[in-house]
């Protein structure tokens, strides 16, 4: 078992909700330590503003996807879209990622999530995402996208694109490790494009307050460009690669787990599609399952008469059993939809795919 809290409950911490003296007093420990931070991540921007640190080209087009904040805005299905963006536009695209619980060159989780949606597509993993980039090029890749790269300023990127959560866009307010922020939310004026990641699940007046709040913060550049999206579940996927449509969840018992930043929204997605959740469990993020957790889970799903198991794709990749225990286990399949602002996005990809594609002419 890590002894990393799971997300749900950091988050509780941070924004307040864990109450009594044991919580006050730590989130007065985590404001004292986000000082440093915040110093240290504004001297960081800053360098890089004023051309004292430098960004370096990888050789091909590249485009990042990445946060504000820590974890859970739905990222992934974000870079799958583009990548398949790429595909229909008759390009070769490459994925790089930090490649978390990753070797240098061996398989992160989300080459290993995104092997199961967008297969024959590369994906290299490598903290240096400079050499990631390059490398992805030399391997005939003609256009790039970085998975969690807005931080990674020492990459030079075409066009950033970042992804804001409508359920919980702001990180409470506050930098890590007090609250969920990875930079003031001035780093927004870097942005090309904002992608409001679920925005089905707030109304019209709430992802308007989310837009105008984000416009009203200071920019060195035109205004991004504004984008919509929700994540909508495609089907149930088991370890073995069979599938049942969605209906399988109405009325069905299920236990659900999951270690990503956003559980949360997870389990609300099984709920919205009927399932009836009767026991939850939220692992910390990139957790590396073992052998005895899979034992764990099945016991756990068994014991409580679950008709279903039910996870994230993310985590059903790492799972070392294919079925842990007698209850079926499958992942909830999901891709990006664009709601609104398609067009607005598809004019900023359009001349990094011509330019793409005159690279291989040459």
């Amino acid at each position: 078992m890590s002894l990393l809290p799971d997300a749900d409950a950091f988050k509780r911490l941070v924004d307040g909700s864990a109450r009594g003296v044991g919580p006050a007093l730590a989130r007065a420990a985590l404001a004292g330590l986000s000082l440093p931070y915040a110093a240290a991540v504004t001297c960081r921007n800053a360098a890089y503003d004023k051309g004292l640190l430098a960004s370096h080209h990888g050789g091909v087009p590249v485009v990042s996807v990445g946060n504000l904040t820590l974890g859970g805005t739905g990222k992934t299905p974000l870079v799958a879209w583009l990548a398949r963006a790429w595909l229909e536009r008759g390009l070769r695209p490459a994925i790089v990622s930090r490649g978390y619980g990753a070797a240098r060159g061996t398989r992160s989780d989300e080459a290993a999530e995104l092997a199961v949606v967008l297969p024959g597509v590369a994906h290299v993993a490598d903290g240096d995402r400079v050499a990631a980039v390059r490398r992805a090029a030399a391997q005939g890749a003609e256009i790039v996208v970085v998975d969690d790269g807005f931080q990674h300023r020492r990459l030079a990127r075409d066009l950033d694109i970042l992804a804001v959560d409508a359920t919980d866009p702001w990180g409470c307010d506050r930098l890590f490790p007090r609250g969920l922020l990875r930079e003031p939310l001035s780093g927004v004026a870097r942005a090309h494009a904002v992608v409001l990641t679920r925005a089905g699940s707030v109304d019209r007046d709430g992802r308007l307050a989310i837009r105008r709040r984000l416009e009203r913060l200071p920019r060195r550049g035109p205004m991004f460009a504004w984008v919509e999206s929700t994540h909508r579940p495609l089907r149930l996927r088991a370890a073995d690669g069979g599938t049942r449509p969605l209906d399988a969840l109405a009325g069905a018992r299920v236990a659900a787990f999951a270690g990503i930043g956003n559980p949360g929204a997870f389990r609300r997605a099984v709920e919205e599609l009927g399932g009836r959740v009767v026991g939850f469990r939220a692992w910390p993020d990139h957790h590396a399952y073992t052998a005895a957790d899979a034992v764990e889970i099945g016991r756990w799903a068994g014991a409580l008469g679950a008709d279903l198991l039910m996870t994230t794709l993310k985590d059903l990749v790492k799972l070392p059993a294919e079925r842990p225990g007698d209850v079926p286990l499958y992942a909830l399949e999901i891709a990006l939809e664009v709601l609104a602002g398609g067009d607005a996005l598809a004019a900023l990809l359009e001349p990094l795919a011509g330019r793409a594609a005159a690279g291989r002419a040459a």
